[in-house]
């Protein structure tokens, strides 16, 4: 390095730390009189206590003349007079090959405490999604490995999909089966406000020893403070980015959306927003576009998305459901009717919809997929003359067709959870239904 760089290096060295004082602290937030600082910039807020740590805040917004912030951590020991040190910079979280087969907690950093490996890169959590012109058209489809998706709901390389349903109707199971079975590359699963019970479950029954092999989890419980729960969205996707940036096609799963729109809630209710919509605030509704915005495809390679949708008493129109399905690129109902007669997985695939398949899927495939849907509606319009016996054989050509197929056509729907198919033979199997009930 030359003499007149290392000069101009020392020159833009700060050498002076400036600190703010904390003034307030009102339920999650914090107020202080200084630090100079900006929006999303991350702070260092230092307890009285002098063996403990600093913890790390985030620049939420101002009132007046005092910053307010919002930490990534519990707090404990911290009080009026505290220091406020700015960093002057935003979350950055570490990423490379070598997070692949690990748990991260929502900052970036290993659930069990461990160092990180080496030889990885900083990136910032918060970036702008892909330029609409720079985005190729989603031209390639992706084996999901569950045939009801494959032949019926085709889902392409970069598409982003809401997958809607209450509690208890089998999420998680379908994730893990996406995981295991799925063609991309490599997997990043966010699960977020999860109850902590639940993490090891999902990680050694849903996805497996095989499925973590080419996965990286990264978990916010619902314990932790609600902008850890807000990071741990953002962590997982600058992850995804980073290695879409490299080529690869990467798979990301959320669970759940809602809960990150909850944190938000949170956080929006306690800077001093109005409550909207459910007692959202306006913040929800502008961060879900910037946040679910950011997958999809690229120059590079391409983000395919899954996120699930919690809908309150099965409610499909609740407020988040609702903005969430008009931005995502499809949307898969898991029906907990269809989990209660122990079909499994649950997708209603009358109420479901890939809004690409029309661009990547074969005429032949299409056709098929229609008249598989056909009869089942069929079947599901007079579902209530069929079961009570009020409906008499050859009344309707249609619906005799409908009641003489519709065990194949729920056959092919189940699928057990460590049954792998391939896109190929989940296509094939629905072209030779296709043709049975075609005659």
């Amino acid at each position: 390095m030359k003499a007149n760089q290392v000069l101009e290096w020392m020159e833009q060295i700060n050498t002076i730390k400036k600190y703010g004082k904390i003034t307030r602290i009102v339920g999650l937030m914090i107020e202080s009189y200084g630090p100079s600082t900006s929006i999303g910039d991350v702070c260092y807020i230092h307890s009285k206590t002098t063996n403990q740590r600093p913890i790390m805040a985030e620049v939420v917004g101002f009132q007046e003349e005092k910053v307010l912030l919002m930490p990534y951590a519990a707090i404990k020991n911290i009080g009026p007079g505290c220091l406020v040190e700015a960093t002057k910079k935003p979350l950055l979280i570490k990423a490379g090959r070598s997070l692949i087969g690990k748990v991260l907690d929502g900052l970036g950093n290993p659930l069990d405490h461990s160092t990180l490996p080496k030889g990885l890169v900083s990136i910032p959590t918060d970036q702008d999604p892909p330029n609409p012109l720079a985005r190729p058209p989603i031209r390639q489809r992706i084996s999901i490995g569950v045939k009801a998706i494959d032949g019926l709901l085709t889902v392409g390389k970069g598409q982003r999909i809401g997958i809607f349903a209450g509690s208890g109707v089998g999420k998680s199971t379908l994730l893990g089966m996406i995981a295991r079975n799925s063609e991309a590359d490599i997997n990043v699963i966010a699960l977020i406000g999860e109850r902590g019970r639940e993490v090891r479950e999902f990680i050694e029954n849903d996805l497996g020893e095989e499925g973590l092999k080419k996965s990286v989890v990264v978990v916010a419980t619902s314990d932790q403070p609600a902008l850890q729960r807000i990071k741990g969205a953002y962590t997982a996707t600058a992850i995804c980015e980073y290695f879409r940036d490299l080529g690869l096609n990467v798979n990301l799963m959320m669970d759940s959306v809602t809960r990150v729109a909850m944190a938000q809630r949170e956080v929006g209710l306690a800077s001093g927003e109005p409550p909207t919509t459910k007692g959202y605030t306006p913040s929800v509704f502008a961060s879900l576009p910037k946040l679910l915005e950011r997958t999809g495809t690229n120059e590079k390679g391409s983000i395919t998305a899954f996120y699930t949708v919690l809908v309150d008493g099965d409610d499909f129109n609740e407020p988040i459901a609702d903005a969430v399905r008009g931005i995502l690129d499809g949307h898969f109902v898991l029906d907990r009717a269809l989990a209660e007669q122990g079909r499994f997985p649950a997708i209603n695939v009358l109420k479901s919809i890939s809004r690409v398949m029309k661009e990547i899927a074969s005429d032949e495939h299409i056709k098929a997929a229609d008249h598989i849907r056909s009869l089942l509606a069929t079947y599901e319009d007079n579902k209530e003359l069929i079961q009570i016996g009020a409906y008499k054989k050859g009344a309707s050509r249609d619906v005799d067709k409908a009641i003489q197929h519709y065990p194949a056509i729920i056959n092919y729907l189940k699928q057990g959870v460590n049954e792998n198919l391939s896109v190929d033979q989940g296509i094939g199997e629905l072209l030779e239904l296709a043709n049975r009930s075609d005659g």
